[in-house]
């Protein structure tokens, strides 16, 4: 098949469209995801039910767009056959939606245990809750960010940030079970804020994913250094079902 200077630029213009179509159902789906953890995180705060319960239903939509993406990186590896960078921009587009659907996942999840939490009285280390919010929520605008802009240096800087988080976590973890210990009647309404402190943490593991499979795209090497953890808590494993 002979193949036009006119039609080679149809081809690679249409391939760009499909790229550009790919990239933004990401920055969708991201945008979608980081509103969610915000509403959750209100929702915690102001003891409001029913917001929570349309966060939780609104996880669909995030599910669904993932969906989307996969069926389109499926179809552009079938179709287009992409090479070298291409292949590492459409690879990677697939499993940055697949940790922006977990982030999402986890909103939801803070949500559903705040609809629970709702039913003892109030807590008074919820407030803790908004600080690791904002350290994980900034963690995942950033490496979002540094997606839409190809910016390793961006994704490694907050690749590096999720230690503190994981610190804060820590420190949160162990106020949690102190404050347990002192009252056995802070058991329940603990647990469950443990449960929503370690979603957090775990929406900053996959904010690191996210650097990572940035980083990769822009050099085509993975960052050298080994990942940092700054969580001292796995002796007691928690971590909410999917």
């Amino acid at each position: 098949m002979n193949v036009t200077p006119h039609s080679h630029d149809h081809i690679v213009k249409s391939y760009d469209e499909e790229l550009e179509r790919l990239t933004g159902e990401l920055q969708r789906m991201g945008k979608l995801a980081l509103a969610q953890l915000a509403a959750a995180v209100d929702a915690v705060i102001e003891r409001d039910s029913h917001a929570a319960s349309k966060i939780v239903h609104n996880d669909r939509t995030i599910d669904a767009l993932e969906h989307e993406v996969s069926h389109d990186v499926v179809r552009l590896l079938a179709l287009r056959q992409p090479m070298a960078r291409d292949l590492r921009e459409i690879l990677a587009a697939l499993r940055i939606a697949t940790d922006i659907e977990r982030i999402g996942d986890y909103a939801a999840n803070v949500a559903k245990r705040s609809i629970v939490l709702n039913q003892s009285k109030p807590v008074q280390l919820v407030a803790a809750l908004p600080r690791l919010a904002r350290l994980a929520q900034s963690l995942a605008e950033d490496v979002l960010d540094a997606y839409r802009n190809y910016d390793a240096d961006k994704a490694l800087d907050a690749w590096a940030r999720d230690e503190e988080l994981d610190e804060q976590y820590t420190g949160l973890f162990r106020e949690l079970l102190t404050y347990m210990m002192e009252d056995p009647r802070n058991i329940t309404p603990c647990t469950h804020l443990l449960f929503m402190a370690k979603n957090l943490e775990r929406i900053g593991d996959h904010a690191t994913n996210i650097a990572e499979n940035v980083y990769f795209l822009v050099h085509g090497t993975q960052i050298a250094q080994a990942r940092r953890k700054g969580d001292t808590t796995s002796v007691l494993p928690i971590d909410d079902p999917r």
